[in-house]
């Protein structure tokens, strides 16, 4: 049929159709609420005077928008569309009485305007396809570029391939080259709509033109099989039915696309399995497979091509992602490593207090109460996260080295003098005793000896012991302690005694610099020393704000920056509190904390057991150094234990 004619009176479109000489016309007659209907063919309705009011305005406006042309016939008295009707929407109006050829001439002019706004109908339909595909693979493009883990890469990939093209089925592989052998192709993913519980399994297969994925590999060229059971006779390639076999499926039509990246260069091969009349339709019996599955057509190829050079490209920049972290990941071990080098007694410090910050960053994660319950770590973040905790100390790189690693209040050189001084005045006072014993017996002889000696022995013994009391006060306050102390008062005075050198001069058992390092209050270094192990922290700023970080790990020199911080603007270098020390640089800091203190290769002081730890961490919290919440999490999650 070429034409279609509406109508609602059976008796006036016989009167017309003999004058189109021979030319088929569908004839049907339209009821209201029947819905007028346009199809691919010139349509033109006729409506009568009697059914004006029947059908309403929307009803023909919406025919004529989809193509349609309307001939309203009059009634009597009415030389004119009459003012009640939509003029813009009629293509011709027959008066009355209907004349036969009045009424062929309105016709025919009904389907040539049919006829172009079918065209016109069908090029807005083809446009407003074109512009629905081509924002579709803007979509895709969008979400392809923004994923970077390969393998949800990959299901994304073939998931929207499946859905633009309403396929079953599919499969995706990628090109694998190795030193000791030719290029394979490996079995990286397969979906099927209509057999879920197929499992899969990877592998390879040779680079070849035997195989379909291994021909669009080599050739660079697509295929397009209208039904892979019934090849040409003379192709290369052949069809593996094994899955159909093993499952009971059908494969039938097919698409295979090369990846190429933008070098042209095939990276791997995207096969589409039987495209569907209705993406949800499920291929249960060889019935629905002849029902529903139909050839991929031209513009499929043509979306499924543009749809691979986007995921080709999304791979390549997935590989090179992931060259990127690599690469980080070894510049962090190595820095790691030059650390823990330079102050050995710190070895995997910075390798806990970044498990344990990632793992308390979890649980913020996970919370669903408290402050921080809004607060949502990306994968991206994490990563951040890590690697500010593994580099936190890399500026120590920065300090001397004496200071870095030293143990003790006093250097050991320091101890060195302090010992050879002790022993200076020990022997010294040996041999006054005995000189003292010589001259005696040389003037008096053994006359009241028994109890001269008496008394000078024990004045030598007190005057020994008071030195072994001396060189044990300084051991015991040359040992640093985790808390504050102020109890130094033996220590001051025995420091204000004296002794005579070789050249008779008196000297102090202990010099103003000795006695300034032995009585430093906490820890084991002085206000200098420790302001310049304090500037490691911006050591590590400065270094870390000179590596090009991506967009992604940009925070990671704040974060370390500030791990020395406290809530209460106690902290250092720049003393900023609240709000100016972000949640991830809190987290790191009770954990750097915790790990300082139960770290037990320091070798200036002892690791306190963590329940102390806890408690001495506790304190700071009371105090508003560090933060409660976190903290009360740190516990709960048992983050210091490694859980989180």
């Amino acid at each position: 049929m070429k034409y279609v004619l509406l109508h609602t009176r059976a008796w006036q479109p016989a009167s017309v159709a003999p004058a189109f000489d021979g030319t088929q016309i569908d004839v049907r007659e339209v009821r209201w609420p029947r819905e007028l209907g346009v199809d691919e063919r010139p349509t033109v309705f006729l409506l009568d005077s009697d059914h004006r009011s029947v059908f309403p305005v929307d009803a023909l406006r919406a025919f004529v928008d989809a193509g349609g042309a309307i001939v309203a016939l009059g009634r009597g008295g009415e030389p004119d569309v009459p003012p009640e009707m939509p003029a813009e929407l009629l293509s011709g109006f027959v008066p009355h009485p209907l004349g036969p050829r009045q009424l062929l001439v309105a016709v025919r002019a009904g389907y040539r305007e049919a006829a172009a706004r079918s065209e016109t109908a069908r090029a807005r339909a083809e446009a407003a396809s074109r512009s629905r595909e081509i924002g579709e693979l803007t979509r895709i493009g969008v979400a392809l570029g923004t994923e970077r883990d390969l393998k949800r890469l990959l299901d994304l990939i073939l998931t929207q391939a499946r859905r633009v093209t309403s396929s079953d089925a599919g499969s995706l592989y990628l090109i694998e080259t190795s030193p000791q052998g030719p290029k394979r192709l490996r079995f990286r993913l397969a979906q099927t709509y209509s057999k879920p519980e197929a499992p899969f399994v990877e592998f390879t297969i040779p680079m070849d033109r035997m195989s379909l994925a291994g021909y669009t590999a080599s050739t660079g060229e697509p295929l397009v099989i209208d039904d892979a059971y019934f090849l040409p006779p003379d192709v290369e390639y052949s069809i593996n039915r094994s899955f159909d076999e093993r499952y009971g499926y059908r494969t039938k039509s097919m698409l295979v696309i090369p990846m190429k990246d933008h070098k042209e260069r095939v990276i791997g091969v995207l096969q589409l399995i039987n495209r569907k009349r209705s993406f949800e339709a499920r291929l249960a019996t060889p019935q629905d497979v002849e029902e529903e599955v139909v050839p991929f057509s031209r513009r499929t190829v043509e979306l499924v091509t543009a749809l691979a050079g986007q995921a080709a490209v999304a791979i390549e920049n997935s590989h090179l992602y992931e060259e990127i972290e690599r690469l980080f990941e070894g510049f962090v071990k190595a820095a790691v490593h030059a650390i823990e080098q330079r102050d050995p007694t710190t070895f995997g410090h910075s390798g806990r207090v970044a498990d344990m910050t990632v793992g308390l960053a979890a649980l913020v994660d996970r919370t669903d109460y408290g402050p921080y319950r809004g607060v949502k770590f990306t994968r991206e973040q994490i990563r951040e996260i890590r690697y500010a905790g593994l580099l936190h100390d890399f500026g120590k790189v920065g300090v001397r080295e004496q200071v870095l690693v030293k143990a003790k209040k006093l250097y050991p050189l320091q101890l060195n003098l302090i010992g050879q001084r002790y022993d200076y005045v020990r022997r010294t006072a040996e041999r006054e005793f005995w000189r003292r014993r010589a001259e005696f017996l040389e003037t008096h002889g053994r006359e009241g000896y028994e109890d001269f000696l008496k008394s000078i022995a024990a004045e030598h013994a007190r005057q020994l012991a008071e030195l072994d009391k001396f060189l044990a006060t300084v051991l015991e306050a040359n040992e640093p302690t985790v808390l504050p102390t102020t109890r130094f008062d033996d220590l001051m005075a025995l420091a204000r005694h004296t002794y005579e050198d070789a050249a008779g001069q008196k000297r102090p058992y202990l010099s103003d610099d000795e006695v300034r390092y032995l009585t430093i209050p906490k820890g084991s270094l002085d206000g200098e020393e420790r302001l310049e192990i304090e500037s490691h922290v911006t050591h590590t700023y400065q270094f870390l704000k000179q590596i090009p970080w991506t967009r992604e790990l940009q925070a990671i020199p704040d974060i370390a920056y500030r791990h020395h911080e406290k809530l209460d603007g106690r902290g250092y270098p720049r003393r900023v509190t609240g709000d100016d020390i972000p949640v991830q640089t809190r987290m790191m800091t009770i954990s750097d904390i915790y790990d300082a203190l139960t770290a037990a290769d320091r070798p200036y002081k002892s690791a306190v057991a963590p329940a102390r730890a806890l408690d001495i961490i506790a304190d700071e919290v009371r105090a508003g150094q560090l933060d409660q919440e976190l903290f009360r999490l740190f516990i709960e999650g048992k983050v210091y234990e490694g859980n989180g």
